[in-house]
């Protein structure tokens, strides 16, 4: 198990969005890594292209292009999620490639989720993570489903999974979830949405969220949790962590956004922690980091 220390979060590449009008760009050097789960590249490259070839023949309707039937990069991503399976990576990415058309992922831009990214429930950290991973943050208690609009959640959600995945740096392949529930009330209950992110991480961007860090999760919050834990059964790659007690320093909190303050700093460095938690758990008592459950 390894610990990680508090040192300086490290930035970014400069925004890949700098206007109303702009969309999502990957940067002309950056691909989403993908490594090969079999020992022979040659052989995972022959499946790449058998994969291909059966969409061009199959699902010739099917969009090409970047994030289409036809991308490398894409076909050997859902090879590796299905074990390189043909048939079950041509059935989940036919899925995934009829949705990205239907939804209009292609359409998303700041300008397109503007009004309800100014609510502040979630948006994409300027900094990584110390393992290199981009940080999408999630404040629960800003989301009311009986206020916003439902399509728009759901947009704003997939435009930030999008903006993420763009931030990722060469090598690595995954995004990590930090979710705010405090202040969390059944007002912000949404078992609708939950089932949509579901699905979202599931088929549609798979084993993309690494980690999913829990802060300050109040007692209602636990009959929505064990709801939700059997659904987690599919992500067996997904780490969900729980912080409670977590002591702020004294940062300023009174910017624009205050939760970009030592609370956030802090819960980044508690990643890839896969075992002796309870250990860990004593070690970090001090700081005020207490770890009362995971997966």
């Amino acid at each position: 198990m390894i610990i990680h220390t508090c040192v300086a979060l490290r930035p970014c590449r400069p925004p890949l969005i700098s206007s109303s009008k702009s969309t999502l760009q990957r940067p002309p050097n950056c691909k989403f890594s993908v490594r090969n789960c079999i020992k022979d590249p040659n052989n995972s490259q022959k499946l790449v292209l058998e994969v291909k070839e059966k969409l061009e023949k199959e699902h010739y309707d099917l969009p090409v292009g970047e994030n289409g039937r036809d991308d490398e990069d894409m076909i050997l991503w859902y090879l590796k999620d299905r074990r390189f399976s043909v048939e079950e990576a041509i059935a989940k990415l036919t899925k995934a490639i009829k949705w990205r058309q239907e939804f209009g992922v292609a359409d998303l831009s700041e300008d397109t989720v503007k009004s309800i990214a100014n609510t502040g429930k979630a948006y994409v950290h300027d900094f990584l993570d110390v393992n290199d991973r981009p940080v999408l943050i999630v404040v629960a208690s800003k989301h009311l489903p009986d206020v916003h609009d439902p399509r728009d959640n759901e947009k704003l959600c997939v435009f930030l999974i999008e903006k993420a995945l763009s931030k990722l740096p060469a090598g690595q392949e995954q995004i990590l979830g930090i979710v705010d529930l405090r202040g969390f009330g059944t007002k912000n209950a949404d078992l609708s949405y939950l089932t949509f992110l579901f699905d979202v991480f599931y088929y549609y961007y798979p084993k993309r969220l690494g980690e999913v860090l829990f802060v300050e999760a109040p007692l209602v919050f636990q009959p929505i949790w064990q709801l939700t834990k059997p659904l987690l059964k599919s992500y067996a790659s997904m780490v969900c962590i729980f912080i409670m007690n977590l002591k702020l320093s004294g940062r300023n909190t009174s910017q624009k956004k205050p939760y970009q303050s030592a609370l956030e700093t802090e819960a980044i460095y508690l990643t890839s922690l896969k075992s002796g938690l309870l250990e860990l758990a004593k070690i970090r008592k001090g700081s005020g980091m207490i770890l009362v459950c995971s997966l």
